[in-house]
């Protein structure tokens, strides 16, 4: 039924999470997977003002290795199965990440997204927003959302 799944990762327990869901469907459906980083730089524009661009390229630097850093840990995970999977690396240019995540699915032709998310509610939602939510809302094939693996609650103790 799947042939071709996209999934973005930042190298949060949350999105491996996702990659793991979306590496068992790859492998039971016989699918193809590609990993997407997407390099934020909406974060830093508006914070320049009296900042150097040096130290604004060094911050830019470094989200782009985390980036790497992300796909190459993916890749390892990937390496383990035996699905077939690439892996992206894509810089926003001013665009929102949601923004880049659908474009990549519809250029690759993906036929399904699977992307972790943390199930932020309330104000957390309001102040960080949801690139999964935009993906689901917008997205022109299929999203598996995984949730957040949570704590377990504690049992009280009987005395």
């Amino acid at each position: 039924m799947y042939r071709r799944i996209l999934v973005p990762v930042d190298g949060s327990p949350t999105s491996k999470l996702g990659l793991k869901h979306a590496l068992g469907l790859a492998k039971d459906q016989g699918a193809r997977v590609r990993i997407l980083n997407v390099v934020e730089d909406i974060l830093i524009a508006p914070v320049m003002g009296d900042v150097p661009a040096a130290d604004m390229t060094m911050i830019y630097d470094s989200m782009k290795a985390a980036g790497e850093k992300a796909l190459k840990e993916a890749a390892a995970l990937v390496g383990k199965t035996d699905v077939n999977a690439d892996t992206a690396l894509i810089e926003a240019h001013a665009r929102n990440v949601s923004d880049v995540i659908l474009g990549d699915a519809k250029k690759w032709r993906a036929d399904l997204i699977v992307m972790g998310t943390h199930g932020r509610r309330g104000l957390n939602r309001l102040l960080l927003g949801s690139d999964a939510e935009r993906v689901l809302r917008e997205a022109p094939v299929p999203v598996l959302l995984v949730r957040a693996e949570e704590a377990k609650p504690r049992r009280a103790r009987k005395r």
